[in-house]
């Protein structure tokens, strides 16, 4: 064997030659090279003491959010946010550093479990629990081949969406929003001409208003889909797919013979067209470290919110000048068309995705069939896709008071937005007698309070980054935003029920969605980070039970909104939700306080960032 042959290290970009002395120790594996004939190359891989030098222990930290749901009890979770000098890390390594899946469900179970919080019964259950479990991973570590060598991004990485250029994460964080709103404005767009689907169908106003509804409810379910899909194939994937069917389903939504075609179609729109929802996010965060993308994230806490109040301000006018349903919904797919092309166009960013095509690539270069990421390696466990998915998101959601509670405020100010819709014609329609285009107009404080306040997240951001230098952080210290935007939001309803009145100029009950717009987006930006870290251990699972909880009352408060204004009048409607939503200002200073000890006497289990260690 020749100089040059003797020793290869692996670069993203190509194989190159290096000097032996620079090397790693190594191990040999098969390699077929140019001439097809069998030889040995020698392959650069990770050792304890380099692992160790990286950071590595025996300790396998909480995997982060982004992470694949299919896997139980990773024995190397960095894999997907860590650079290695060689790019593979041999399994053996991690097992001589103590990183097998026994020795991590012991630790995990330690951290979940609470001595003395529970009753003896309790701890019964948790303890049957913990031998189950323990049985299971012994059974996952014994098909484990300690030969396995996983793949990480190497040192400097252009494969590792990290690395790209700030200018080119930024530009996809923008357009991956403006995706986010696409969605969002679609849910509403038909809110600014219910008239024409009244007037096409001869149906009533209620009737009318379900094909608004019935998109939201088809968010709840969509993640159903698109979340499993984006672990096994990607986010790119996952956006053509769903987004292209989006597209398909505005046809016959233009094209409904009768309103149950509508209202089915709407529906499936709201099923496919959800993976903008529930990814986007996943899709920023994977561009940006975790000590970095809190900003980023701010501009998809953004989205969704503006989103909506699009709908009607657009379409108003479409509803007024032409009369025609069909227009609304060309429109809309012409939009939904024009981001389907540019998410599609976006690479692909997610993190266990690229490794597993690298993986391959390395398979066939080195001929090695044991080069693998560590989902491969352990297979594709539906159970477990099942339990992050469906199952978990619906336990928490009966057995978790603190999340109920959290999830309870953002599904409220969700719905008041949705019911701003239908509030809005009541007020300035009925009471002033404006037509659909110029109400469509009221919503614009809405959207320059939202763009206020993500210009604050950005203060919040900077403020949470400074506790971090200085200590280890707690989730109540994601709040800030919360009890900064809790009171704008009770006092936009005060505002709304005072100032509808005939005599008072309409600039009166208008304002009230500048104080809205604001305290909307940082509450649902504070109290995403807090559900994040709160259940930083089942991320996934608890944000899904936030998107459940909040597209159910987002559906659900149109179907009202405009009975309660017509029964209550006016200004007792909007004080109604005033009071409740002042009720609620109480609730991000109070988990600031005792956020901690609530979350301790009423879970069951310590899912937080407290009780990693770090």
């Amino acid at each position: 064997m020749s100089d040059q042959e003797s020793v290869v290290s692996f670069n993203s970009q190509n194989t190159s030659m290096v000097d032996v002395e620079d090397q790693q120790p190594q191990q040999y594996v098969p390699a077929k090279t140019s001439s097809r004939t069998n030889q040995l190359k020698l392959t650069k891989t990770e050792t304890v003491k380099s692992l160790q030098d990286l950071g590595v222990t025996s300790a396998a930290p909480v995997p982060d959010i982004n992470a694949p749901q299919t896997a139980k009890n990773n024995i190397f979770p960095e894999e997907y946010t860590m650079e290695t000098p060689s790019g593979l890390v041999p399994v053996a390594t991690l097992q001589s550093m103590g990183r097998t899946a026994t020795a991590l469900s012991r630790t995990r179970t330690r951290q979940l479990n609470r001595t003395g919080t529970n009753s003896s019964s309790t701890g019964k259950e948790e303890m049957e629990e913990e031998e189950i479990e323990e049985g299971e991973d012994q059974s996952a570590e014994n098909e484990l081949d300690p030969e396995i060598e996983f793949v990480t991004f190497v040192t400097g990485d252009p494969e590792n969406p990290h690395n790209w250029p700030g200018w080119i994460r930024w530009t996809y964080t923008v357009l991956l929003s403006i995706l986010v709103i696409c969605v969002a404005y679609g849910s509403a767009c038909i809110s600014g001409g219910l008239g024409t689907v009244e007037k096409k169908y001869h149906v009533g106003l209620e009737a009318a208003i379900l094909s608004c509804s019935l998109m939201v409810i088809g968010f709840s379910l969509g993640p159903l889909i698109w979340s499993p899909v984006s672990d096994l194939y990607g986010r790119r994937v996952a956006y053509f797919v769903s987004m292209g069917l989006y597209v398909i389903f505005n046809i016959p939504c233009a094209l409904a013979p009768n309103l149950g075609c509508l209202l089915a179609c709407r529906f499936l729109c709201g099923v496919w067209s959800s993976s903008g929802l529930c990814l986007v996010g996943g899709s920023i965060a994977d561009m940006f470290p975790s000590e970095t993308r809190g900003k980023a994230i701010a501009f998809f806490a953004f989205a969704p919110y503006v989103g909506p109040v699009v709908g009607p301000l657009v379409n108003g006018f479409i509803s007024v000048s032409t009369g025609r349903m069909d227009l609304i919904f060309w429109v809309n797919m012409a939009f939904a068309g024009v981001m389907w092309i540019v998410a599609s166009a976006i690479p692909e960013t997610y993190a266990p995705v690229i490794l597993k095509r690298k993986a391959a690539r390395l398979r066939k270069e080195t001929g090695n069939p044991k080069i693998m990421t560590e989902q491969e390696a352990q297979g594709v466990s539906m159970s477990e896709m099942m339990r992050a998915c469906l199952l978990r998101p619906l336990y928490f959601a009966v057995t978790e008071p603190v999340l109920v509670a959290t999830c309870f405020y953002v599904c409220l100010i969700y719905s008041l937005l949705y019911a701003f819709f239908f509030a809005f014609p009541v007020i300035f329609g009925e009471l002033y007698g404006y037509k659909d285009n110029i109400v469509g107009l009221m919503f614009i404080p809405i959207v320059i309070g939202a763009l206020w306040a993500l210009a604050t997240t950005f203060y919040c951001e900077n403020k949470y980054l400074a506790i971090v230098k200085q200590r280890k952080p707690t989730p109540e210290d994601r709040l800030l935003g919360a009890k900064i935007g809790a009171p704008f939001a009770a006092i936009a309803l005060w505002i709304l029920g005072a100032t509808s009145y005939k005599h008072i100029i309409w600039v009166g009950p208008a304002s009230a969605g500048l104080a809205f717009g604001y305290g909307m987006v940082l509450i649902y930006y504070s109290l995403n980070n807090y559900i994040i870290d709160c259940y930083v251990q089942y991320a996934s699972s608890a944000l899904a039970t936030k998107v459940f909880l909040r597209s159910c009352g987002g559906a659900a408060f149109p179907l009202f909104t405009i009975q309660m204004y017509h029964k209550l009048n006016l200004h007792w409607g909007s004080w109604l939700l005033a009071f409740i939503s002042t009720a609620m200002i109480a609730l991000p200073f109070a988990f600031s306080y005792w956020g901690k000890e609530l979350r301790h006497k009423l879970s069951k289990k310590d899912y937080s960032i407290d009780s990693v260690d770090m």
